[in-house]
């Protein structure tokens, strides 16, 4: 081999060689570094020390790291009903200045059934007629004026019904002043949730029986399916309806939404004084709707302004 031929061969080799070298450096450049948190295998931090030294777009705070972007978890819901408001019954100020929606329901043909009504409405609460019905037990006085006994005809009870929601302004629904005797007559709750379904509304039953009918009948009907899950204060005790309110918690880390039912009069003032402590702590697990968001859920009610 000639001289000659020795240089060419000797200049071909060393641009392989220099092309070579500059793509090793190039790639060593852009090596990715893989760190695996502590935490095993479950997650991976990537980072790349050539461009992404300068900062990574997602997540610009800190540079070279990768951020899932987050999930929205919807929140679950909470229908206080406050009962028997209508007879300027203790209570009822503190309830209609809770900082929370809550759902009143107003007893018909009473002193302060309209005033109630009207002052709830403004507050942005739903409104029910808390319609007097036949308990199994239980004075009679207790019902109240305008009440649904199961030895009514049917013309008659139809005529109550009607004319109790004509009395209580606002209303967006029904449900039950005692009436354990009542929601288990089918023949009864069939004409109360025909008017439902005639006037708009929905019913909610504040399961004073457990062998109630109303479930069965609005599925009948097409109705929204809404009961009680928890009363407050059965027990007229701090103590009680705090332990109560523990219980709706606790219902709602196992359920999408909880119905509980407290009451003004007697109780009234005791139920406002815990209800309004444990505001915080129940948000902490839901957020407090009227109940007939939850209706809403489950059917489009007409005619349209019942829901606006």
């Amino acid at each position: 081999m000639d001289r000659r031929m020795f240089r060419t061969i000797g200049k071909k080799t060393a641009r392989v060689l220099t092309a070579t070298l500059l793509c090793g450096l190039v790639a060593a450049s852009f090596q990715p570094e893989v760190k695996v948190q502590a935490a095993g295998l479950r997650s991976m931090q990537i980072t790349l020390d050539g461009a992404g030294k300068s900062g990574n777009p997602a997540n610009p705070g800190n540079p070279g790291s990768v951020k899932s972007p987050e999930v929205h978890q919807p929140k679950k819901k909470l229908a206080v009903i406050i009962d028997d408001l209508g007879n300027n019954m203790a209570g009822t100020d503190e309830i209609l200045s809770m900082p929370v929606k809550l759902t009143v329901a107003v007893m018909p043909f009473l002193p302060s059934t309209e005033k109630d009504a009207k002052r709830a409405h403004e507050r942005g609460y739903d409104v029910l007629l808390h319609l007097p019905m036949e308990p199994k037990h239980g004075r009679p006085e207790w019902l109240g004026p305008g009440a649904i006994l199961t030895s009514m005809s049917d013309a008659e009870v139809r005529k109550r019904v009607e004319e109790a929601i004509d009395n209580v302004p606002f209303v967006v629904g029904i449900n039950n002043h005692m009436g354990s005797k009542a929601t288990a007559d089918e023949r009864i709750m069939s004409i109360v949730l025909d008017v439902c379904k005639e006037r708009g509304l929905f019913f909610v039953d504040s399961k004073t029986n457990y062998r109630s009918v109303v479930g069965k009948l609005c599925a009948q009907r097409g109705l929204p399916q809404v009961n009680n899950h928890i009363f407050l204060d059965d027990v007229a005790s701090i103590q009680h309806i705090s332990k109560q309110i523990m219980k709706v918690a606790e219902w709602l880390k196992e359920h999408d939404h909880c119905v509980t039912i407290g009451h003004v009069g007697g109780k009234g003032k005791k139920t406002a004084a815990v209800l309004k402590q444990s505001i915080d702590t129940l948000k902490q697990e839901a957020d407090f709707v009227g109940v007939s968001e939850l209706a809403r859920e489950q059917h489009q009610i007409s005619p349209g302004p019942i829901f606006p």
